[in-house]
């Protein structure tokens, strides 16, 4: 197979992939943490109620530097930020200034750089905060951020992983107050609370408006040095979806100033700690705002209900997910196939070059499948598209291995009996070596095959949708039941895909091969 036909296919099957919006409709993102998710979707159903566009949701993308590269390629056309954020993590300038002076300032330079517009704030600031179990704080007189410097070197820190690395997070508290931490954990943010209680960790980075404040045992520490900016949230939208859809603006302005930090904090703690379902928050909260009308919210808390129970009532969303998932990780190793085994060919003809451009495309099972999904979003936005790329990355290195060697080792006496008889390089190649191989070209597909179902969990984080929803919806919640909802039917079919390809490579398999 040429590699020009090649490349049509993989053009093909991107085409054919949903795309991640369109002149008609309006595509809302967030980030992977539940006051996110609650704004997002609360943008998403003020526009639906108030304008005839329809909305497409991408909630739960993986931080702060996805959203803003899925807003500045077009992949979404509005999430939630916060301006502290916009100014130290994407201006990648110093935390300085008052909250008046902060905004003014990103909404300079987004407009300028980008032509992305800061909408008026929403009426409260998620800032961040260093807060200690009160055992550890009454134990050390801990106060502020001042008064945990000495301490910290023999204490275990758990952080969230944006803040680990962020210039207003543990970079920028080292310098600005010399705080050092004898060890530091990266989680994600639910957990934290978690491992705090257990005593796994002695001081964590927690939000303002988080709503587990309010429920566990905590002592916040004064930034008594002002090091941590204001974090106003608003809608950060491009203006090219202005410019289609100016009535956007008018609909989102419709929250300028209408939730406050201890609100926020309520919705928060309904999500986080009461396991309900954002959609519903979501809903109540605009209600009680007058700004949409009563609707019912069909979904289901897995509160106090049992795994299976819990799956079978929200079958629909389960199968639909099922459907995704089955779609990315079978395109992904689809157009592995149709790479790796014409691939695995002609290195067979060429072998004093085959091993070292195996190991090169080896090197691609070594990149951190978030951030290679990440690293696809400049190019082919968020959706289904930058996950299948990635997929059929992965999917390359197990087909063109074995296939490869199969063709390589394939009984040699064989092909010399076969070249013997008169049969041509062509034929002994399809009708002696090939044969011989597919066993092994087969355990090669299999493998690839639990690889992107595996990792096609993880193209929830880009919004594309699949089985990874439910588990990463679980996880920052802490619901063990929402997270096996989706473990569970991935799991599941991982062990059906590889069963379906053992079928076919029986099939495949000459008689008297492997038997």
């Amino acid at each position: 197979m040429r590699c020009p036909r090649t490349l049509t296919l993989l053009v093909a099957l991107l085409a054919l992939t949903p795309a991640t919006g369109n002149a008609e409709s309006i595509v809302v993102g967030s980030k992977n943490f539940a006051e996110s998710r609650i704004l997002g979707e609360m943008f998403a159903r003020l526009i639906e109620s108030r304008t005839d566009l329809t909305v497409e949701r991408k909630l739960g993308l993986a931080g702060t530097q996805v959203c803003f590269e899925a807003l500045r390629s077009g992949g979404i056309d509005l999430y939630p930020e916060y301006t502290g954020t916009g100014l130290v993590t994407i201006l990648q300038e110093s935390p300085r200034g008052d909250a008046a002076w902060t905004l003014d300032r990103v909404r300079r330079e987004f407009l300028s750089r980008w032509d992305l517009w800061w909408l008026a704030p929403l009426g409260f600031e998620n800032a961040y905060e260093l807060a200690v179990p009160s055992e550890v704080a009454e134990t050390h007189n801990l106060r502020s951020i001042s008064d945990l410097v000495a301490l910290a070197p023999s204490m275990t820190a758990g952080l969230g992983y944006e803040f680990a690395a962020r210039d207003d997070g543990l970079p920028g508290l080292e310098r600005a107050y010399g705080l050092r931490f004898g060890s530091v954990r990266t989680m994600q943010q639910a957990l934290k609370y978690q491992a705090a209680g257990e005593r796994v960790i002695d001081c964590l980075d927690v939000y303002t408006t988080d709503g587990r404040l309010v429920v566990h045992d905590l002592v916040v520490l004064a930034d008594d040095r002002g090091f941590f900016p204001p974090y106003e949230a608003a809608a950060l939208v491009r203006g090219a979806t202005l410019q289609r859809h100016p009535e956007i603006g008018a609909v989102i302005g419709l929250l300028t100033h209408a939730l406050s930090e201890e609100r926020m904090r309520q919705l928060n703690l309904r999500v986080e700690h009461e396991a309900e379902p954002v959609e519903r928050v979501a809903q109540d909260a605009l209600e009680a705002l007058g700004l949409v009308g009563a609707r019912a919210v069909d979904t289901v808390s897995s509160r106090h209900r049992s795994l299976w129970r819990y799956m079978w009532e929200n079958r629909r969303d389960l199968g639909a997910r099922t459907l995704e998932h089955l779609f990315l990780s079978g395109a992904g190793l689809l157009l592995g196939i149709i790479v790796a085994v014409p691939l695995g060919l002609l290195l067979e003809r060429r072998r004093r070059s085959a091993e070292p451009l195996i190991r090169v495309v080896g090197t691609s099972q070594t990149i951190p499948s978030l951030a290679l999904l990440a690293f696809m979003i400049p190019f082919f936005g968020v959706g289904a598209r930058p996950a299948i790329v990635a997929l059929w990355l992965y999917a390359i290195f197990p087909i063109l291995r074995n296939t490869y060697t199969g063709l390589r080792d394939a009984a040699p006496e064989v092909v010399q009996a076969a070249t013997a008889l008169g049969m041509t390089p062509a034929q002994v190649l399809r009708r002696v070596r090939l044969p011989l191989a597919m066993p092994v070209i087969m355990a090669g597909v299999r493998t690839a095959g639990v690889i992107t179902v595996g990792t096609a969990t993880l193209a929830a984080f880009i919004g594309a949708g699949g089985l990874g929803e439910p588990i990463v919806a679980g996880v920052q919640s802490v619901d063990t039941t929402v997270i096996l909802s989706g473990a569970v039917p991935a799991a599941l079919l991982a062990i059906a895909v590889d069963a379906l390809l053992g079928a076919i490579e029986r099939w495949l398999r000459p008689r008297g091969v492997g038997r």
